[in-house]
Order: C-alpha cells, then structure tokens, then sequence
C-alpha cells in the first residue's frame, strides 16, 4: 500500500503501474459549465476507471451531466451496481459501488441513493468483493453483506488540524486501514482536495495505490 505523493499533473502517477483506477466521490465541487475543462484532463487516465459519487457532486444538483461527461470519458459510474474484475488468469474479484450516503435527499432523475444489498446483487459466488464507497458510514452495511475491503474518502482526515476532532465524531474512521470486521476491512484515502479554507494542515492529501493480492499469497 503506497501513497504517490499530493499532486497528479497528467495520470502519470497511475498510468503506470496501475491496472485499474477508482475514484471514490467529490472529484467535483463546482457544475459542469464552470469544471468541464478539469473533468476533461480525466482523459490521460489510461488504465480502465471506475467512479462513485460523493455528497459534494449531489450538492452542486448537476449530477447526470457529471456522470454523461464521465460515461464520454470512458469512466464507468457504479451505481449501486458491480463489475468483475479480471487478470490473466480470469475472474479476480468484484468491485461494487454506490450512490453517494445523501444521494436520496436530493430530486433527481435516475432514483439516486445508497444501496449496498443492489450493488451486490447476483454478484459471482467465491470472489473477493471490493465496495467503492465515499463515506466510511457504509461500512457497517459493507461487513453485513460480507465486503472483503471497502474503499471510502470523505473525511480529507479532517482537512485542517484539529478538526480531525470533529470528523471523528460524525465518521466512523477517519484515515487509513482499518480491520473493521473479522471478514471487512476499510481503507479511507485523505483525497487531494479540501472543503472551504483552501489548505490543509497535518493532514496530506494522498493518491493512494493498493496492491491487491490472493489470500493464499498472503503471509
């Protein structure tokens, strides 16, 4: 599990190692007409991208253009919904996602909201499950249907010190790798943004790069 520093100009920091790229909610704070010229430098990614919605793209109401520019992108959204991922030597293991926690309080077409019981319906029986998630509040839901690991951000790791405080108090993990479970686990990346003040203090952003491996590979 590495970290690939607090910028990334082109892609070239996942380009080139990574087999597929996640991105986990609030990669946009702002409606398309003023962001589309960011979200179209999402075109370097190379490797096959997946994406979940966070509370901030449901704040700015401008989520299905979001999610048509990304589809054009080649960035597949999962909306309650799964995939298998696979390697050379075939199925590897399946990567759910789910609208944002807030999804269902905002009037939108498309039936926007959590649900964790959908995004693993008729999934592969024997494969690992890995759940994109943007707020670690999910996890709960995520160990009772058995999710191997979860993937969330949302926290920023309380953004500025020491606000980490407070974060804890409304999130049930703040950053890094937890065991959550004997059969669930969740790792809840920093991000590479803020909210508000435009600074982070004692809490670096992050592009995090996780290798995943078989259990039987695993000492």
């Amino acid at each position: 599990m590495d970290r690939c520093g607090s910028m990334w100009i082109d892609g070239s920091c996942l380009n080139s190692s990574s087999d597929i790229v996640v991105i986990v909610g609030d990669l946009v704070d702002c409606r398309m007409v003023d962001c589309g010229e960011a979200i179209a430098s999402l075109a370097s990614i190379r490797a096959p991208s997946f994406f979940v919605t966070g509370n901030h793209e449901y704040m700015t109401q401008d989520v299905p253009a979001l999610l048509d520019r990304l589809r054009a992108l080649g960035i597949k959204t999962l909306r309650n919904e799964h995939v298998t991922i696979r390697d050379a030597n075939g199925p590897a293991f399946v990567l759910a996602g789910v609208d944002d926690w807030t999804a269902s309080k905002y009037t939108l077409e498309g039936n926007h909201k959590a649900d964790v019981e959908a995004a693993l319906r008729g999934r592969p029986s024997g494969l690992p499950v890995v759940l994109l998630a943007h707020q670690p509040k999910h996890i709960h839901d995520a160990s009772y249907h058995s999710v191997d690991l979860m993937l969330s951000g949302h926290t920023h790791s309380g953004q500025i010190f020491p606000l980490q405080a407070l974060v804890w108090l409304m999130s049930p993990y703040l950053a890094g790798f937890y065991q959550h479970s004997n059969t669930t686990a969740i790792y809840v990346s920093r991000g590479t943004g803020f909210w508000g003040p435009p600074m982070r203090l004692l809490a670096p952003a992050e592009i995090t790069i996780l290798h995943l491996h078989p259990q039987k590979d695993v000492n």
